[in-house]
């Protein structure tokens, strides 16, 4: 039954153009035998390439108009990929070079050039905070290299993930081992998080802040949600004392009560403030009918409980003199 509940849906394929890259999905009904593992050819906004098979999965309402895979890639077309994969370093080589010759390009760093698959199409990435006139290269490029060129400049996150190498914590990089998208990284995130806001501590080695800063952000803002705040009194096991420190992940408070200092989790402390406040709350009259009886739940004022008395002694007096009337 779930068999044939697969087959009635539309299956897409996602398929990824670089080693640590986005997914893209085509429809491939024409070639209903591809596996994960192979290699197809595709057309894209920036020209027919080559992609491995990543995975499959029901295509959903906003990709029914994917567009079509090629066709399957043959063994000339990997062989020909790998052929222009080595051609990679003499274009950058050679992009430098002429840069240099040309003059006004000492601000650009030229990071990597790629080819597609049968050479046709040449990109070269650079990274630069200046406003060079990339026109004077491209055309020397032209001069050089029959592909149609591309001149992209690129960000430091992404030229991080070009280069790869070790973060500060002694891992590769997060950027060229499996991100695959840039999250947006704020200064809020590592407050809430109680990182130092020293730069050494917070920056990540393309000079923007840490990616990592935001795989635990959320669970941070939960336990926070949870635990009362710095300076906030509260209730211990050990008498009244004041918050001075919060321990988000170890769902507990270090408290200071009197001259010690007590880590203590979340089921011993008491929330005094707002316990006070409820507590205020309750002996107020309500908020909607004033000092009048209600019956929304609010406990009514001193005025409004001596009026029901009152009123409620008058009832009983009617009544008996009702009854001696009988």
């Amino acid at each position: 039954m779930t068999e044939l509940i697969l087959e009635a849906k539309q299956l897409v394929a996602g398929v990824r153009f670089n080693k640590v890259g986005k997914l893209y999905h085509f429809d491939y009904a024409e070639y209903s035998a591809l596996q994960v593992g192979d290699y197809v050819i595709v057309e894209t906004t920036r020209g027919r390439q080559m992609g491995q098979v990543m995975s499959f999965k029901p295509v959903e309402d906003t990709e029914r108009d994917l567009k079509s895979i090629t066709r399957v890639a043959s063994p000339r077309d990997l062989v020909l990929r790998q052929y222009w994969e080595g051609q990679q370093v003499e274009v950058l080589e050679t992009a430098k070079k002429r840069a240099t010759e040309l003059g006004g390009y000492g601000g650009v760093k030229f990071i990597s050039a790629m080819y597609n698959y049968d050479g046709t199409l040449l990109t070269v990435l650079y990274t630069t905070e200046d406003k060079p006139n990339m026109n004077r290269l491209w055309n020397e490029m032209n001069k050089v290299y029959p592909a149609q060129i591309e001149l992209r400049q690129i960000g430091p996150r992404d030229v991080a993930k070009l280069l790869g190498g070790y973060g500060a914590c002694g891992e590769l990089r997060c950027c060229s081992t499996f991100l695959t998208d840039f999250s947006p990284v704020s200064i809020k995130m590592a407050k809430a998080q109680g990182i130092s806001l020293n730069p050494t501590e917070i920056t990540g080695m393309c000079g923007r802040l840490r990616c990592c800063l935001v795989y635990e952000y959320e669970q941070y803002v939960e336990a926070r949600q949870k635990l009362p705040k710095k300076n906030k009194r509260i209730g211990t096991p050990h008498g009244d004392g004041k918050v001075v420190d919060v321990l988000p992940l170890q769902d507990a408070v270090v408290a200071l009560v009197e001259d010690s200092y007590y880590t203590l989790k979340r089921e011993e402390i008491t929330p005094l403030e707002e316990f006070e406040a409820l507590a205020k709350k309750a002996k107020e009259p309500c908020n909607k009918h004033g000092d009048g009886p209600c019956e929304c739940g609010a406990k009514p004022g001193k005025a409004a409980s001596a009026e029901a008395a009152a009123g409620a002694e008058e009832n009983a007096t009617a009544s008996d003199e009702s009854a001696d009337e009988e």
